[in-house]
């Protein structure tokens, strides 16, 4: 029999790039830190040095991929002189972007976040996220160009239009076939629910 060796160079990054490629492939009921370390070819035992258990490997994935969505919204803001329909436009396309790019690792942020054993790190990289679009909103509000009223009632008429929108691009529900399957008009609609009265 074969004995595989403990290290690996960095092998908390080749477990999640390997994890979130088992996520692609298979889904979250397919990820196991003894088959992790199969394929990395590494004894069993290597893994939990990182991750102590599927959770927290879990929560390792989530909290990358709330730290990459950040990222992608934060690179779709650049120009703060942009109306606010055009950095709506902007953070939409950079979030289903994602989210489409990303269906099986996004089903495991939004559910791992709610998740008791959910690390600070991860509570804070899903506030960040959330902070994104009350700043959008709260920035328009200030300029004028959104309607006035408590800002996190305000920032759910924008954001749940746009949620449900992911939802359905990544669920495989069949979307209209034109100006990116729909997207333009989510994106037109809310916009307009925003006008100052």
């Amino acid at each position: 029999m074969k004995k595989r060796p403990y290290h690996h160079g960095d092998l908390r990054a080749a477990l999640l790039e390997r994890a979130e490629q088992t996520l692609r492939e298979r889904g979250p009921g397919a990820l196991s830190l003894r088959e992790l370390a199969r394929d990395l070819d590494v004894s069993p035992a290597a893994p939990s040095r990182h991750f102590r258990t599927k959770q927290a490997l879990l929560d390792a994935l989530a909290l990358d991929g709330f730290e990459r969505l950040v990222d992608a919204i934060a690179a779709s803001q650049d120009g703060a002189d942009r109306t606010f329909g055009e950095r709506l436009d902007a953070m939409a396309r950079a979030y289903v972007g994602f989210a489409v790019a990303n269906s099986a690792l996004l089903d495991v942020m939004f559910s791992v976040k709610h998740s008791p054993e959910a690390s600070p790190a991860l509570g804070a990289a899903a506030r960040r996220w959330i902070e994104q679009s009350l700043e959008l909103v709260s920035t328009g509000q200030r300029r004028g160009e959104v309607r006035e009223g408590p800002l996190d009632r305000v920032a759910l008429t924008v954001f749940a239009p746009l949620h449900g929108y992911v939802n359905l691009a990544v669920g495989g529900v069949p979307l209209p076939g034109t100006d990116e399957r729909g997207l333009d008009d989510v994106i037109a609609s809310v916009i307009r629910g925003c006008r100052p009265d």
